[in-house]
């Protein structure tokens, strides 16, 4: 399944558990010579929610949240018959996410709206300044170079950049060195982001442990918070990512974000390995 083109490998495990999902999510998400995805996502029980998740990413290593993969679990679930409700608690790394469910003329989801808490935006263990946090803040790159820009954590670091000529950014170039700049302990996602004239943002990302990828949730709704935390627009903003457009709102009421976006089954399959 894929959510506005970030596209993972999605395993059942209530009925098909998993013993090395790190090296399975290595082999699986290779594109050549695997199944191909920007990683694996474990579908499994939960003790304080409906469901819960894990990520893992290409490069074997697990992340905290997914914004999108967390709308094409609810699209799962309910598609599937695992649950009839249209508001689901998914227990994740980051916490409890509820995923609020719309239903096409068919009877099946077409679009997800997940409240993702509320941003974090100081953080000492994702950013080593003396609070842990960064408004349009220098950050020194691997290479030396200095980029501007602001932290904002979704449960996982984000460091949001707004500049011009997002999309003719090399981010093969770029991306590495300021995923592992040494001010991110924990390494982070990089977002490249450029306001347009019609309000909406134009967004390119680096995912910590995955690369390009098409879009990502948590990263989008960290361009639209640091958006409108430096004046740069409202508290609702239209995420423009290579793979598709997401609408993010930083609600004033309650201080949460909220992500509308598209799920989209593209296959169903079965692989065999030696355990």
């Amino acid at each position: 399944m894929h959510g506005a083109g970030n596209d993972y490998i999605y395993v059942n495990t209530l009925a098909y558990p998993l013993a090395n999902p790190s090296m399975l999510s290595a082999l699986w998400s290779d594109r050549h010579k695997g199944i191909g995805g920007d990683g694996l996502v474990l579908i499994g029980p939960s003790t304080v929610g409906d469901f819960s998740m894990r990520i893992f990413n290409n490069d074997g290593s697990e992340a905290r949240m997914c914004g999108n993969a967390s709308r094409c679990i609810g699209k799962y679930l309910h598609d599937n018959g695992l649950t009839s409700k249209l508001s689901i608690k998914l227990e994740t790394l980051s916490g409890i996410k509820v995923l609020h469910l719309q239903l096409d003329d068919e009877g099946y989801v077409g679009s997800v709206t997940v409240d993702m808490d509320a941003p974090q935006l100081a953080v000492p263990t994702q950013l080593a300044t003396p609070d842990g946090s960064m408004k349009d803040g220098e950050v020194t790159s691997t290479t030396g170079e200095t980029y501007k820009g602001t932290f904002v954590s979704m449960g996982n670091p984000h460091f949001v950049i707004f500049t011009t000529g997002v999309e003719d950014l090399d981010l093969t170039a770029v991306g590495p060195t300021l995923e592992f700049a040494p001010i991110f302990p924990e390494r982070c996602n990089i977002e490249f982001a450029e306001v347009r004239a019609d309000g909406s943002i134009r967004m390119r990302v680096w995912e910590r442990g995955s690369g390009i990828t098409l879009a990502c949730g948590t990263g989008a709704c960290a361009t639209a918070v640091a958006a409108a935390l430096t004046g740069r627009t409202s508290r609702r903003s239209s995420i423009v990512m290579d793979g598709g457009t997401l609408r993010i709102e930083w609600r004033e009421d309650d201080g949460h974000v909220y992500m509308t976006g598209p799920a989209t089954k593209v296959f169903d399959g079965r692989i065999t390995f030696e355990e």
